[in-house]
């Protein structure tokens, strides 16, 4: 039951910020959300403390796992290392727009499960139990909708023989989660060949042409590199991959 508690505490705090874009919330409403948290259930209040403590750190992983997030930085990573570009776009530049197309393509997931769930809670309508409930079904709706059956019934022929659980449903946390994250990586690395291809053949046309010319000791990546940023330029490449990342989860 606690850990139901702190899954839906992480989601609901990072939820908060995430619809605020869309609409007005309550200013008070992620100290609600953890008084409430804190008041119901353990008797030691420093335990608790420490628990909400963990949470929050957390809070962004558990988040991470039920979105898009994974695809898409996944594929986007293969753009730069496709290109042979080391450190251009920077690391970080990759995240916050992987970040940022995944609140683009989570955002009706993420208003119904604060409309549903989150805005009840702080509301105290209903308890921390349905609360969960409602807050978490978007994310598995979303989940099994993009989870590869294959990964799915492996996990949970796992669960059975490990004895983790024998009567586990598909839309267990504890299944369906490595199952999507697996399933995303699997996709992010198809996309990612399929991004990496063109750039391939034009290492391979400039490795021919300089090899024929008799320029062996000039490394072909010093010329391809060029043609290919052209290239992906040219192609308004961010653009297109873009919406294809956006059109891979409708």
């Amino acid at each position: 039951m606690m850990l139901r508690r702190f899954i839906f505490l992480a989601i609901a705090i990072c939820l908060l910020p995430a619809c605020a874009l869309a609409q007005e919330t309550s200013p008070d409403a992620g100290r609600q959300l953890a008084d409430q948290f804190l008041r119901g259930g353990a008797s030691n209040q420093i335990i608790q403390y420490i628990a909400l403590i963990a949470v929050l750190s957390i809070a962004p992983g558990l988040l991470i796992v039920a979105t898009s997030f994974t695809r898409l930085v996944v594929a986007l990573s293969f753009v730069r290392s496709s290109i042979g570009l080391q450190s251009t776009p920077a690391t970080i530049i990759l995240v916050l727009l992987a970040l940022f197309l995944t609140f683009f393509i989570m955002a009706p997931t993420f208003q119904r499960a604060y409309d549903e769930g989150i805005q009840p809670f702080t509301e105290q309508k209903i308890s921390s139990e349905e609360a969960y409930e409602r807050v978490t079904t978007p994310f598995r709706q979303f989940m099994q909708k993009n989870v590869r059956e294959k990964e799915l019934a492996f996990f949970v022929e796992r669960a059975e023989l490990s004895g983790i659980g024998a009567d586990l449903a598909p839309s267990d946390f504890r299944v369906l989660a490595p199952a999507f994250m697996i399933s995303e990586l699997r996709r992010g690395f198809e996309i990612g060949f399929l991004i990496a291809l063109p750039f391939l053949v034009i290492d391979i046309v400039v490795a021919t042409v300089t090899m024929s010319m008799g320029m062996m000791m000039l490394p072909p990546t010093v010329i391809s590199l060029p043609f290919k940023v052209l290239f992906f330029v040219l192609i308004d490449g961010w653009t297109l991959l873009a919406g294809s990342l956006i059109d891979s989860f409708i």
